[in-house]
């Protein structure tokens, strides 16, 4: 990943959220679970909001709201699933094993966007955006496993 300004990085992290965005509404349109459509649909928010935010700082509206830092436990289930491209009849397990993988390399990314800049407010954003989807990859580990031990693996 090589960026040529400030404004590049920032397109590139609004460009893979855009992305996020649809991809988790082609599962919202797709789904028949009610439960699993409601879940899916806050993630679809919630990248709408990390787009938002991203394209609020590129404006120049550098205010980032005072943000709690927590450590989010990684459960690692993501490190064991190989890459994957959804498929229409994709089953549940199937979507989430794909979405957690999605987040770990959304939180991948914000990781080494923070290093490909010097400035102290964009790398708090990235760093922000890093906790964001850490929490999105720990809520999908645990749907995840919850799942799994509902089917008695």
């Amino acid at each position: 990943m090589n960026f040529n300004s400030f404004e590049e990085i920032l397109d590139f992290a609004i460009e893979r959220e855009k992305q996020a965005v649809v991809f988790y509404q082609k599962l919202v349109d797709r789904e028949t679970f009610p439960g699993s459509k409601q879940m899916l649909a806050e993630f679809v928010e919630e990248e709408k909001k990390h787009q938002l935010m991203l394209e609020d700082f590129k404006k120049g509206q550098r205010s980032i709201v005072e943000y709690k830092y927590k450590w989010i436990p990684d459960i690692k289930r993501s490190d064991y699933i190989v890459d994957m491209q959804y498929e229409p009849g994709m089953d549940f397990t199937e979507i989430l094993r794909l979405a957690m993988k999605r987040e770990e390399k959304a939180l991948r990314l914000y990781n080494v966007l923070a290093t490909k800049t010097d400035d102290a407010d964009c790398i708090k954003l990235f760093k922000l955006l890093a906790q964001e989807e850490a929490k999105h990859k720990q809520s999908f580990e645990t749907l995840y496993d919850d799942h799994m031990a509902e089917l008695g693996d």
